[in-house]
């Protein structure tokens, strides 16, 4: 097996352990846009704290590792930062209005049988995918 596709096999491991322990811990599922949305509107007072060190959690691991390691991987990400920017807002709306993001409604949501986390998952890959499409082979943006 190609070292990418082991990496890659090993993370997403790791997310649906990390999942798992979540809602073992709290009883509420892992999705990282609610985690964040919570401290934005301010619905998540109450647990603020284990969002934050959700979060540190979240940034803090993948830089201690590439300080421990020094391995990085290159990502093609455009030069384009309206791009960039635009697509994280667009992100960031489309996990508020389908109440979830890939990791609540993808790794959560499925490994629980949710229809909802199913049918979710299948709209926003079918979304990326189009999108994805549009904007390098017809636009020529990324």
């Amino acid at each position: 097996m190609e070292h990418d596709w082991i990496m890659g096999l090993l993370g997403g491991g790791l997310i649906g352990l990390g999942g798992a322990v979540y809602l073992l811990g709290n009883g509420r599922i892992m999705g990282a846009s609610g985690i964040i949305g919570g401290l934005v509107d301010g619905s998540g007072r109450s647990t603020a704290t284990e969002r934050l060190v959700f979060l540190a959690g979240l940034v803090g691991v993948p830089t201690i590792l590439y300080l421990a390691t020094g391995m990085t991987k290159e990502t093609h990400l455009t030069p384009n930062w309206a791009v960039v920017i635009a697509a994280g807002l667009l992100v960031g709306i489309g996990t508020r209005v389908a109440n979830g993001c890939t990791s609540g409604h993808g790794v959560c949501g499925i490994s629980r049988f949710s229809l909802r986390g199913m049918v979710a998952t299948v709209f926003y890959i079918l979304a990326g995918g189009i999108t994805l499409t549009l904007m390098r082979h017809v636009l020529g943006v990324i």
